[in-house]
């Protein structure tokens, strides 16, 4: 028995008569053309969105949004090799009308378009809402530390030179200071080369790593991105209230509140009071400090606040009195001479008397709580797809945007040495994943307005029923 045999090299064929034919009705090149067609380029901020009257003619914004797209879902992140890929790939070649764009004008793209591009990811979030793909209901929140580009060697340098920097500038007044020539022109010389200028330490797995603190905020429905944020800051407990913010005005929700679900290390009460003014209820479980003296004394929670008179209730039945402001905690103080006749004190306190420390803000960390205990498979269910989406985005670990290369460095393009991280190759599975997610729902729906929920409406206003394919991911954006 032979093995199978391909066709000898000079055999005549009969292609398809057409590149439309050799693009299945469910690729997910149909996605992205259906979705950039529908854009306001001129809305969202991309430049020459109009053609000019005069001049040579320039590369239509949509085409190049076309391609910076197919390059992201991908994993195609060089400028060059993208330029390469249209001038062999069919399936850019459908999407771009043969369109070959030099490596230039595909990097000047990306230059230009960073907001356009973000913003383009907001309308991808309202067309997902449009279909019934986001409730807009129930928001989980996660973050995961994203390693830099940055080496240790050239961060803890640049911390350095920073950090020397300043004991210039304190030490301008003093009459000894003595500054070698040409010193600090080198240290601002370094710092205005460095390639991440913001990026510091944070403890990751690994140990402490140049990191960044990457924010994901995913709707329950179906585990689909509604937003995200890079930052720069190692703990989460600043970023409740700037998050739910941004799924907010990314989901448009105005009448309902917005239900936003992260764990407690984004418990903050001051957040949390800000949040419920802006009509968003968090279920977070609040973060307490703990007794160092174990179960011998009583727990503060032992104590209720009496709301009408601004005093706490001891276990004893003795009020204590409020004594003002501590940073962020309200003092309450017992009498000395109530406490120290008090038949509870050996379980209270070894002081002369009690002192009770409560958060300014103590209201709104108790009905946060509240609504985080009944609620707990709620959020150990939308915690979880949180987690799953950052997993998936795992393959971007430096930037969003792809990458522009040097002739140079572009000899590292060939298969398996494109210069993207180790783990975009280790996973090339997760990037693509099965057609039961995001685009078939969305196709679905699309081409079957009775496939909808109930509570929406077959048609909706100005809309066209179109064919999308059944792949997709929301995480481009």
């Amino acid at each position: 028995m032979g093995f199978i045999e391909g066709e000898a090299r000079g055999q005549g064929a009969l292609f398809p008569a057409s590149l439309e034919e050799l693009i299945p009705q469910d690729h997910f090149c149909r996605v992205i053309e259906a979705f950039v067609n529908r854009l306001d380029m001129q809305k969202l901020g991309f430049v020459r969105a109009e053609a000019a009257e005069t001049g040579r003619p320039g590369y239509d914004p949509r085409d190049l949004l076309k391609l910076y797209l197919y390059g992201y879902l991908q994993q195609i992140r060089s400028s060059r090799r993208l330029e390469n890929e249209c001038r062999r790939n069919v399936e850019l070649m459908w999407l771009l009308g043969r369109l070959c764009p030099d490596h230039k004008s595909i990097a000047e793209f990306r230059r230009l378009h960073r907001e356009a591009v973000t913003q383009a990811g907001a309308e991808l979030v309202q067309l997902a809402r449009s279909v019934g793909l986001i409730r807009g209901e129930w928001v989980a929140i996660d973050a995961s530390k994203f390693r830099a580009a940055s080496s240790v060697t050239s961060v803890h340098e640049r911390i350095l030179l920073e950090r020397y920097l300043e004991s210039l500038d304190s030490s301008d007044g003093e009459d000894e200071l003595r500054v070698e020539n040409g010193a600090a022109a080198l240290a601002l010389e370094k710092l205005r080369r460095h390639a991440e200028p913001e990026v510091g330490f944070m403890k990751t797995s690994q140990g402490m790593l140049p990191a960044y603190n990457v924010q994901t905020a995913v709707d329950a429905e179906h585990g689909l991105i509604v937003a995200q944020k890079v930052s720069d800051e190692p703990a989460d407990n600043c970023s409740l209230l700037p998050m739910a913010e941004t799924a907010q005005a990314a989901l448009e929700v105005t009448g309902s509140p917005l239900h936003v679900v992260a764990d407690a290390g984004y418990s903050n009460g001051e957040q949390a009071a800000a949040c419920e003014s802006k009509n968003i209820l968090p279920h977070v479980p609040a973060k307490r400090g703990v007794n160092a003296r174990g179960r011998q004394l009583f727990d503060r929670t032992a104590f209720r606040y009496q709301e009408q008179n601004n005093t706490m209730l001891c276990p004893a039945g003795h009020s204590l009195r409020s004594d003002g402001r501590n940073g962020r905690a309200l003092v309450y103080l017992g009498r000395p001479e109530v406490c120290g006749t008090c038949a509870l004190k050996p379980q209270c306190t070894t002081s002369p008397r009690r002192i009770v420390h409560r958060h300014v803000h103590e209201a709104a960390l108790e009905r946060m709580q509240q609504r985080a205990t009944p609620a707990h498979h709620a959020v150990a269910t939308a915690h979880g797809r949180v987690s799953f989406c950052a997993s998936e985005i795992r393959h971007l670990w430096s930037s969003p945007f792809p990458v522009a290369r040097t002739r140079g460095r572009a000899l590292r393009d060939g298969p398996g040495g494109d210069g993207l991280q180790l783990q975009t190759h280790a996973e090339p599975d997760r990037c693509r994943r099965p057609a039961n997610g995001f685009t078939d729902n969305l196709s679905r729906r699309l081409r079957n307005p009775s496939a909808r929920k109930p509570n929406m409406p077959s048609q909706l206003p100005g809309e066209q029923t179109i064919h999308l394919p059944s792949f997709v991911t929301t995480s481009v954006f």
